[in-house]
C-alpha cells in the first residue's frame, strides 16, 4: 500500500519525537493509519503506548454519533421553543426576556454534558435542583422595573447557569483543575464557532430575504419571528455539538485569536487611559463612565484567562508571556481605578446593592488578577511553570459563582427587594 503516513510511521516507529511531531501535523490521517498498522507492529512498546494514547476512553459516549445528533437536534428545537414562548402564550416579552434569556440554552447544554459524561442520578438531580431554583425564583421576584436588585439578579441569573453548565462540563471530576481550564477552552472555542455559525445564518437570511423580495413577497417579519428566532437560540447548541465532534475546526483558531487580540487590546487599554485623562473623565462622579470603566474590566480579564487556557496547546514563548504579564497588570490598575471609585461612591452617598455588588466584584477580580500576575512572573523567571498560572485560574472559578449566587438570590432579600 502507498501510504506516506503508513511509511513515515514505520520509519520513524523508534523515535518518539518524529512520531509526535507527525501526530500534532494531521492527527486524523495519523489516528487512521496507526489503528490499520497496530497489528503488525504491536510487539513494539511505543507502539503499545501510542494504541493506548489514541483510543483510550473515558466512558463517555463517542462524539458524532446517531444518538447524539438526534440529541442536538431536539435540544435545537426546544431552545427555539423556549425563545418563541413569549409568542406562543401572550407572554409580555420584556418580562419573560430579561428574566429567563438564560434558560434558552443553559438548561440544555447543562443536560447535553449530563448525558455525554453519564452522570449518576444523584448528581443530575443537584444539577436540575440548581436550575430549577433559578428559574422559581427569578420569575417569582416583584415585578418592579425601578428595582436594582431585581436588575442585579436577572444579570447574575446566567452566570449561575454557567457554573451549573460548568459543573456538567467537568463531569464526575469537577475538582479537576484540567477539566475546569477545559471548560474554559470550550467556551473561547464556542465563541468562535457559534459566531461563524451567526455569520453563515445572516449570509443565508440575506440570500433568503433578496430571492423572495424579487418575486415580491415581503416575509421579513414572519422570518426573522420564526426561522430567524430558531436559529439564533440553537446556534450554541449546534455550535457545542461542532466543537466536541470536530475539536480540529477550532482548536487552532481561538488560541491563535487570543494571540492577536492580546497586543490589540493592551494598546487599546493604553490609548484608552490616556484618553480618558486628557478628556478629564471621572470615574468617581460620572456613574455611567464608572459602568463602561467595569464592562472594559471584565472584557479584558476574560481575555487573559482565555489567553491562559489556551496556553497548553498553543506555542508557548517569552513574549507571549510578557504580554500577558502586562495585560494583567495594566487590568489591576483599572481595577484599582474602578474599585477607588466604587468605595468613594459608597463613602459619599452611602450603600446601594448596585454598588455593593460592583464592589464585591472588584474585589474578587482584584485578588484573581493579583494571583495570575504573581504566577506569571515566577513563570518568567522560571520558578514556575505555565500550568501553576492555570491552577489559579481554575481554583478561583467556583469563587465567581459562589458570588453570582450571593448577588442573584440573597441581594433581593437581603436589601428588600429594593
Amino acid at each position: 500500500m502507498n501510504n506516506p503516513m503508513r511509511q513515515q510511521i514505520l520509519s520513524h516507529l523508534d523515535n518518539p519525537r518524529q512520531l509526535e511531531q507527525l501526530y500534532r501535523a494531521d492527527k486524523p490521517a495519523f489516528t487512521r493509519t496507526f489503528n490499520t498498522l497496530y497489528s503488525e507492529i504491536k510487539d513494539s512498546t511505543l507502539a503499545t503506548y501510542w494504541n493506548e494514547r489514541l483510543n483510550f476512553t473515558t466512558g463517555e459516549r463517542p462524539a458524532g454519533n446517531r444518538n447524539e445528533l438526534i440529541f442536538i437536534g431536539i435540544a435545537s428545537l426546544l431552545a427555539g421553543l423556549i425563545a418563541k414562548l413569549p409568542a406562543l402564550f401572550g407572554i409580555d416579552e420584556t418580562f419573560f426576556y430579561s428574566r429567563n434569556v438564560g434558560f434558552v440554552v443553559f438548561p440544555l447544554l447543562t443536560a447535553y454534558f449530563a448525558w455525554q459524561h453519564k452522570l449518576p442520578s444523584g448528581r443530575i438531580a443537584v444539577l436540575a435542583g440548581a436550575t430549577l431554583l433559578g428559574l422559581v425564583f427569578i420569575n417569582f421576584l416583584p415585578n418592579n422595573e425601578k428595582s436594582d436588585t431585581l436588575v442585579l439578579s436577572c444579570i447574575h441569573l446566567p452566570l449561575w447557569l454557567w457554573a451549573i453548565l460548568g459543573a456538567a462540563f467537568t463531569g464526575n471530576d469537577n475538582r479537576s483543575n484540567g477539566k475546569r481550564i477545559g471548560f474554559l477552552t470550550y467556551n473561547g472555542d464556542l465563541l468562535v464557532m457559534t459566531g461563524l455559525l451567526l455569520i453563515a445564518g445572516i449570509a443565508l437570511s440575506g440570500i433568503t430575504l433578496g430571492l423572495f423580495s424579487l418575486i415580491g413577497l415581503a416575509i421579513e417579519t414572519l422570518y426573522f419571528r420564526n426561522i430567524g428566532m430558531v436559529g439564533l437560540a440553537a446556534a450554541p447548541i449546534v455550535g457545542t455539538y461542532l466543537v466536541r465532534s470536530n475539536p480540529q475546526l477550532v482548536g487552532k483558531i481561538a488560541p491563535v485569536i487570543a494571540r492577536i487580540f492580546c497586543p490589540l487590546v493592551l494598546v487599546m487599554l493604553v490609548t484608552y487611559l490616556a484618553a480618558t485623562l486628557y478628556a478629564g473623565k471621572d470615574p468617581y462622579r460620572d456613574r455611567e463612565f464608572l459602568l463602561v470603566f467595569n464592562i472594559l474590566l471584565i472584557g479584558v480579564m476574560a481575555l487573559i484567562f482565555f489567553a491562559i487556557a489556551g496556553t497548553s496547546t498553543a506555542a508557548k514563548s517569552r513574549a507571549e508571556l510578557w504580554l500577558l504579564l502586562l495585560l494583567s497588570a495594566l487590568t489591576i490598575a483599572v481595577n484599582g481605578i474602578a474599585l477607588s471609585a466604587v468605595l468613594f461612591r459608597i463613602s459619599t452617598w452611602g450603600i446601594t446593592p448596585n454598588r455593593v455588588a460592583v464592589l464585591g466584584g472588584n474585589v474578587l477580580i482584584l485578588i484573581n488578577l493579583l494571583l495570575v500576575t504573581i504566577q506569571l512572573f515566577r513563570v518568567l523567571k522560571g520558578t514556575s511553570s505555565i500550568s501553576g498560572v492555570e491552577n489559579i485560574v481554575a481554583v478561583y472559578l467556583p469563587v465567581y459563582a459562589l458570588w453570582a449566587a450571593v448577588v442573584t438570590f440573597l441581594f433581593p432579600l437581603l436589601f428588600g427587594f429594593q
